[in-house]
């Protein structure tokens, strides 16, 4: 079977350590980089930065226009990287609509280290107010789901060869 573009969605809540550990993986894989948060419009990044969680209307353009993207580069013959928190199983159905494989990481953490992340961290537009709701709305991966469920609580090093050989990302992409 001939290799195909691949794209991998590093996904989780934030704070989970999604862009740390997918720049990782870009870089190592020599892959092209996308952080889906540079996807929303200026009302989707306005109302996360006044607190107030995103609806599903607020997602579908959003979502629609990173899985447009991720089917450009896979035209392109080129494999990607994206961070995207990918709560629920129906915004990962959107983005497997993309050209090339499509494969998912969920990033797993303590909810504790990921507020701490989520204090120390700078320029990013989402409160630690909306944690919970993330939480709440996160839908685990289900076995038909291409993908696998991996605690990033090494190094990201350790974490980032964790996703290669779990995703297989050696072999069947290019």
């Amino acid at each position: 079977m001939d290799a195909q573009p691949c794209h991998v969605v590093v996904m989780g809540i934030s704070g989970s350590g999604k862009t740390t550990i997918a720049t990782r993986l870009a870089e190592q894989l020599g892959w092209t980089f996308a952080e889906a948060d540079d996807f929303h419009p200026a009302a989707n990044i306005a109302k996360m930065s006044s607190g107030t969680p995103l609806t599903d209307e607020d997602r579908w353009p959003w979502l629609g226009s990173l899985r447009d993207w991720m089917s450009a580069r896979a035209r392109e013959g080129r494999s990607t990287v994206v961070t995207c928190s990918a709560l629920r199983r129906s915004y990962r159905d959107i983005l497997t609509q993309a050209e090339g494989s499509v494969r998912f990481v969920h990033l797993l953490g303590d909810t504790g280290l990921v507020l701490e992340r989520m204090k120390t961290r700078s320029g990013h537009f989402m409160p630690q107010s909306l944690l919970p709701s993330q939480v709440s709305a996160l839908e685990p991966l289900e076995p038909d789901e291409q993908g696998a469920r991996i605690e990033n609580t090494g190094t990201p090093e350790a974490v980032t060869a964790a996703v290669i050989d779990r995703l297989d990302l050696l072999s069947g992409c290019r």
